[in-house]
């Protein structure tokens, strides 16, 4: 009797979980509409979305499974002096997929020819967080001539996977191993089954996975976004395709004297239970000094910020400090 009872609450609480999804994200369809404009190019339709007017161009590079929903708390700000342009790369948000390779330099050409495709010449500021570090570096080498400062915000290095586990020791490094075979198995099988019974409505709902203080709205637009099956296709996609866009990078080489910051977040790098305050130290210390710092060597007019009171997502934490930072390229690029 007692298992029938718990069985039949586990098959009500799997309904209501369904329904509310269904029609969650059926009023999350209603609800939020993209802004700007569809632009078809490299046989892709495109949503870019720009504002404001003047020159150098701001261009702004999501980090990976980010929609250009999330540079709202910074493209107003840079509206307000120059022209600012963000986009949805293939499969994220409103843009559609792509069947090509989610390789950085792929990402970089459809960039190059969305932009063309818009009318929206250069020069640019090229701004890229996280993995997007990876694709403005790789266009920035391509487009050399077009590129006249370069701002990274808490952008990903190569290195850093095998660089941080290193300092663990080997329960911890075993265990490291591990977890990203879980989390591997979560994005292709528990996750889109979390989604469909609305766990991960609730949890965006509640705010969890977001910084303090991030708008409500916002909020629910980078959840409706991101549970996407085809944007969590493309974040697998260019996942898988991180150790060939690394050796693009690094093919792209270094920016001469180009205008470059390189935000970097202050905040413990992963925290983590497990550790001790002296080897999340080690792993802070790392990514600021050396592989952040590395970053900002790619100029010999390069320079590194800290933000020390912000986590990786700046963007969202702390965007006053993208915005500066952001401002200071542009005008050192005006020069």
């Amino acid at each position: 009797m007692i298992a029938r009872i718990v069985l039949a609450g586990v098959i009500a609480c799997v309904i209501v979980g369904a329904v509310y999804q269904v029609i969650g994200s059926a009023t999350d369809a209603r609800r939020f509409r993209q802004r700007g404009k569809t632009v078809r190019a490299a046989g892709v339709a495109f949503h870019l979305d720009c504002s404001g007017s003047g020159k150098p161009t701001v261009i702004l590079e999501s980090g990976m499974s980010v929609p250009a929903a999330g540079w709202a708390l910074v493209q107003p700000e840079i509206a307000r002096f120059t022209r600012v342009c963000s986009y949805d790369r293939a499969g994220y948000g409103w843009s559609d997929p792509s069947s090509r390779p989610r390789t950085s330099i792929e990402i970089a050409k459809e960039l190059a020819a969305l932009l063309n495709a818009a009318g929206e010449a250069g020069p640019y500021v090229v701004t890229g967080h996280s993995f997007g570090g990876y694709n403005v570096r790789v266009f920035a080498g391509m487009n050399r001539a077009d590129v006249v400062g370069m701002v990274l915000v808490d952008a990903s290095h190569g290195d850093e996977g095998e660089r941080l586990e290193a300092l663990l020791p080997a329960p911890l490094r075993e265990r490291e191993r591990k977890d990203q075979q879980r989390e591997e198995w979560l994005d292709r099988i528990e996750t889109p089954v979390l989604i469909h019974l609305g766990i991960e409505r609730l949890k965006a709902a509640a705010g969890w996975d977001r910084p303090d203080g991030l708008p409500r709205e916002l909020r629910r637009e980078l959840s409706y976004l991101e549970q996407q099956s085809k944007s969590r296709s493309a974040v697998d996609a260019e996942d898988k395709a991180s150790g060939q866009s690394w050796a693009q990078v690094r093919a792209a080489g270094n920016f001469g004297s180009l205008p470059l910051v390189v935000l970097t977040a202050g905040e413990p790098y992963d925290p983590d239970p497990l550790l001790t305050k002296a080897q999340m130290d080690q792993q802070r210390d790392l990514w600021i000094h050396v592989l952040q710092a590395d970053e900002a060597r790619l100029s010999t007019n390069g320079r590194q910020i800290v933000v020390a009171d912000s986590g990786h997502m700046i963007p969202f934490e702390r965007p006053g400090a993208v915005v500066s930072a952001i401002r200071e390229v542009w005008e050192a690029a005006r020069q």
